[in-house]
């Protein structure tokens, strides 16, 4: 992305280019992010603006890990989740400059919390794990909970479909009974009605 002679570019360019890279309002949104932009071109501008400033950081680590998976955008896309949204400094950082103030974990399937809170503590350490569980402790707690209530609601719901199969086998049976009755009487109406035929022309032959 060549910017050259751009030296008037706004703080809100920078964040707009920022979220280009790295677009922090969501998991799903930082892994839909830019993830092929390798290199940014700028001249007549002050240093501390972008390239040593904290949003101008933010693009040129997002470009970096983005030139450390040439080939493999999906790569691109999962390291900035570990590096920016699973940090709990960097990714307040980027909340605060890109205006998102919600938790990364309201993302999170509970039952996939512990596998996260593993990764953090694996990449991070033990003082992102312990923010991260600080910060996730309610969600983690209720995962039991939540495991508990689709096993209920599982077997309420697997219940109601073997009542209701043995409702329709009840239901099935009782077609089948009348379709044989009603056999039955088609049969003997058809005796009837052969015994009616014989009767007349027995008659006739008489007269």
């Amino acid at each position: 992305l060549n910017l050259l002679e751009n030296d008037d570019i706004s703080t809100e360019g920078q964040i707009k280019l920022l979220k280009l890279v790295n677009d922090i309002s969501s998991i799903e949104a930082t892994l839909q992010s830019n993830h092929t932009l390798k290199n940014v071109y700028v001249d007549r501008i002050t240093p501390s603006v972008l390239e040593l400033g904290e949003i101008g950081t933010h693009i040129f680590l997002a470009i970096m890990i983005n030139e450390g998976h040439v080939s493999d955008q999906e790569a691109a896309g999962k390291d900035k989740v570990i590096q920016t949204q699973l940090h709990c400094e960097t990714r307040a950082q980027l909340c605060r400059l890109q205006g998102v103030d919600h938790s990364v974990f309201s993302d999170i399937d509970p039952l996939h919390l512990p596998e996260v809170l593993s990764l953090i503590g694996g990449r991070h350490g033990c003082e992102e794990l312990y923010l991260a569980l600080k910060a996730s402790i309610m969600t983690l707690f209720s995962t039991m909970n939540r495991e508990r209530c689709i096993q209920q609601r599982r077997e309420y719901h697997a219940a109601k479909a073997a009542n209701l199969r043995a409702i329709a086998a009840e239901h099935e049976t009782k077609v089948e009974e009348l379709d044989n009755e009603l056999a039955t009487i088609k049969e003997e109406a058809a005796v009837r009605s052969q015994d009616n035929v014989y009767s007349q022309s027995n008659k006739r032959r008489r007269t």
